[in-house]
């Protein structure tokens, strides 16, 4: 028996390392939900303690049932139906029903529906977990941010409508954005929905790569003003699959097979608007798509971890020349390089996971009227400003990041592994296939680069970094600190420089290399914060936080040394000024054809 939560030391670490108590007031106001609903908790502490009873029931279940599953779900797959209706592996439906059981299909929803209503740093830390066991269920497991939406801007009638049963696992969801012309440009969507005579709203025409499509409830972005295009003409209706949806073709994927990814056509579908016309992208969608690229990286996370928990087994007990191939200095390298590669993309998701909830908390203050004494409120609205700046660069950087690195670490795997890690005996190969589709969707790296630079530029990161340098650090940690200061005015320098361009071709063509540095400087920060900062949760796992705070130290040591040299370069690079990528394209290409 193995549990997927408990096993994972840092994970364990960061559970204690982040005040959840913090986030449990935000999330429960003054706790007094606990008087009408039994599993509701009655204070910060016994909140913390459901968080943990909850991963360590998702834990369990991912490492003892979902993962002994994940190979027969990746080679069944999906079907069509002749009808239009799709039938999932036997494997991935039961996956279904088990995490419905165990009521965690509701994991961010309030009480009143059924939800646990729990932050999204928790939600977060279980979406990573269920993806180490099988990353095509967190496709439908990881979801739940339909429900989310539906939850922040419909009317009651169609919460009630939706949510109970979400809660209750009665019901998956999907994501009805993109379509043949509109993919990454969702300003294109072409799909009508128009009121008939007695007002209803219908919808008609096809939406392509929908993940889940077969699912029960379906969020549809929709054109319902014919006479405007792009964005303002856009709005989000529900509704749910019937004899006018149907399913035209499953997509023949490299990986995540348990996942369905569909073509859909909706023949004048009945649906209903959800809050106001015209907000479906610039404000509905636009949040819906944040939480699914913080879902992104925590599915990111979850496979580089089962990526490199397999190449390490595999190190230490292949023998190559009478020892363990462990012993090689070359491997060796290569497996520290990927646990710290994982750690540093948890650190950063975990972070903006904070910043999230934390924004969370401080625009539902303010929108409903806790708060009524002005000086108190303006305090709020800055901090609510702050958050949400925050959570506007993090957000894209983590998706970024984290996809990013789960690729490496699964490319990597197969390395360790050798022959026997190009072969389906062994699980890297279908970690690698699944890796590949997180650099694409929910927004491509590049369009989570260009999200992300303006954070840079916009002085997000600045302050970010100056917050961070204000932390007392011991003195035994001083040159690690100086080494991040000047990386942070390397990269101040190179900022300016790009600034200093007209326009904004300049800051995108160098756009990676700007995130790259900030990254390297926020997470070196936060690693080095994690070596010496005092446990927040009070229990017996303290001798063991302070063995994992021992080895948080030598991946300080070593991430911010290894990449102190990094971050000079990429910014010298920047201030070069080479822009022969703009000027030169054509001379750089070479002629195709005769």
């Amino acid at each position: 028996m193995v549990n997927f939560y408990t096993d994972n030391g840092d994970i364990q670490f960061l559970f204690r390392h982040y005040n959840l108590g913090e986030l449990a007031g935000v999330m429960e106001d003054d706790f007094s939900a606990s008087k009408d609903y039994e599993w509701a908790p009655g204070d910060a502490s016994e909140a913390v303690e459901n968080y943990d009873k909850v991963l360590d029931i998702i834990g369990q279940v991912s490492g003892d049932f979902i993962a002994p599953r994940a190979e027969g779900v990746d080679q069944e797959g999906n079907v069509l139906n002749e009808d239009g209706s799709v039938t999932r592996a036997a494997g991935m439906q039961e996956n279904i029903d088990i995490l419905g059981k165990a009521q965690v299909m509701g994991f961010t929803l309030p009480h009143r529906f059924g939800g646990l209503n729990f932050p999204n740093l928790v939600y977060t830390i279980s979406n990573e977990i269920v993806s180490r066991a099988d990353a095509a269920l967190m496709n439908i497991y990881g979801l739940q941010g339909i429900a989310e939406t539906i939850n922040a801007f419909a009317s009651e009638e169609i919460k009630q409508k939706y949510l109970p049963d979400f809660c209750e696992g009665k019901l998956t969801g999907a994501m009805v954005l993109t379509e043949p012309d509109a993919g990454s440009d969702l300003q294109a969507v072409k799909l009508r929905a128009f009121q008939d005579a007695s007002g209803e709203w219908l919808l008609h025409g096809v939406k392509r790569f929908i993940t889940n499509g077969c699912g029960e409830v379906l969020l549809v972005l929709a054109r319902s003003e014919t006479d405007r295009s792009g964005g303002l003409g856009l709005s989000l209706f529900v509704c749910r699959p019937g004899s006018t949806v149907k399913v035209r073709r499953l997509e023949n994927k490299l990986g995540i097979h348990g996942s369905p990814t569909c073509e859909i056509f909706f023949d004048n579908t009945p649906c209903e608007l959800i809050g106001e016309r015209q907000r479906g992208l610039v404000t509905y969608v636009m949040s819906l798509m944040n939480g699914a690229r913080v879902g992104i990286a925590a599915q990111s996370i979850g496979i580089g971890e089962a990526a490199y928990r397999e190449a390490r087994d595999y190190a230490a007990s292949r023998k190559q020349f009478g020892v363990a191939i462990e012993t090689f200095p070359a491997v060796r390298d290569m497996l520290i390089e990927m646990q710290m590669d994982v750690e540093a993309a948890r650190a950063l998701t975990y972070e903006t996971c904070w910043w999230v909830d934390m924004e969370y908390g401080a625009t539902r203050k303010l929108a409903e009227g806790e708060v009524t004494d002005k000086a108190e409120r303006k305090e709020l609205k800055q901090q609510e400003k702050k958050c949400k700046r925050m959570a506007g660069m993090l957000t894209p950087m983590s998706k970024y990041y984290a996809s990013e690195m789960c690729n490496r670490v699964a490319y990597d795997a197969i390395q360790v592994l050798g022959g026997s890690g190009y072969m389906k005996d062994y699980p890297t190969e279908r970690y690698a296939r699944d890796a590949r589709i997180t650099t694409i969707y929910e927004g491509t790296s590049q369009l989570q680069i260009i999200a992300a630079v303006r954070g840079v530029c916009g002085g997000a990161a600045d302050k970010l970094l100056l917050e961070q340098e204000e932390f007392e650090y011991p003195g035994e940690v001083s040159d690690l600190v100086e080494l991040l200061k000047q990386g942070h005015g390397e990269l101040l320098e190179a900022v300016a420089f790009v600034k200093d361009k007209p326009g904004t071709d300049y800051m995108d063509l160098h756009g990676r290399k700007l995130v790259d540095a900030a990254i390297m400087l926020i997470v070196g920060h936060l690693f080095l914060r994690q070596s010496v900062a005092e446990a927040v949760l009070v229990d017996d796992y303290q001798e063991k936080y302070r063995e994992i705070q021992k080895h948080k130290g030598a991946v300080a040591r070593r991430y911010i040394g290894s990449n102190a040299g990094k971050i000079t370069m990429l910014c010298k690079e920047i201030t070069r000024g080479d822009q022969t990528t703009l000027t030169g394209y054509g001379d750089l290409l070479m002629v195709l054809g005769n």
